[in-house]
């Protein structure tokens, strides 16, 4: 795993394309009052939401989007996880991310009633005064820190580690596995020693 790099203070939001997945950390505050909420999502089976903070970044004072994780539904309120509301400055480690586009199932966004549905990064930027930036928090996987989280209300990060799967590829070499057996079993058929009535038949000079 490659080790993260400073948040720059301004980016394009063109080009994070090019940098999907890159680690990256970046210190300032959360600005809790700003929080966004996108859901429902499921974390293993159990309804929620993924908690979208801006995180307002000290010195330059530019404002990038943090998706901090999921939390059990009933912490909507920010008055029942007071533990998931860190105040005062914090570094943020994470995945600079082109985040998952809505489908034609999805319902719109309604940000005048902060009903979220799926991450419009142009649309909360706008909402919130932030760059268009979306950063998602990693964690170290550990099930016994999740459940502490959960149960506390404390958003649940993702892994730092990415395994991008290559079907592909997968395909190819299922393909070719199949083709290849199917070839032996041809093989063996045609190879296969005649049986005693087969042999019988094939001498019968009789036989029409």
């Amino acid at each position: 795993v490659r080790d993260p790099l400073p948040l720059p203070p301004h980016i394009d939001p063109a080009a994070i394309k090019d940098f999907d997945y890159r680690r990256v950390y970046a210190t300032g505050h959360f600005r809790h009052d700003q929080e966004m909420l996108i859901g429902p999502r499921l974390n293993e089976g159990k309804d929620g939401y993924l908690v979208i903070t801006p995180l307002e970044r000290e010195g330059d004072g530019t404002t990038v989007l943090v998706n901090r994780g999921w939390i059990a539904k009933k912490f909507k309120d920010q008055k029942t996880r007071v533990d998931g509301l860190p105040m005062g400055e914090i570094t943020v480690e994470g995945l600079l991310r082109e985040p998952w586009k809505k489908n034609m199932f999805t319902p719109d966004n309604s940000p005048e009633t902060k009903e979220f549905y799926f991450p419009d990064v142009a649309q909360m930027a706008a909402l919130t005064g932030s760059q268009a930036v979306w950063v998602e928090e990693t964690m170290a996987p550990n099930l016994m820190t999740s459940w502490d989280r959960e149960a506390r209300g404390i958003p649940i990060g993702r892994a730092p580690e990415v395994n991008l799967r290559n079907n592909h590829a997968q395909y190819i070499f299922t393909w070719y596995a199949l083709a290849a057996a199917t070839s032996i079993m041809l093989w063996m058929v045609v190879k296969k020693p005649p049986t005693d009535v087969a042999r019988k038949v094939r001498q019968n000079k009789d036989w029409s």
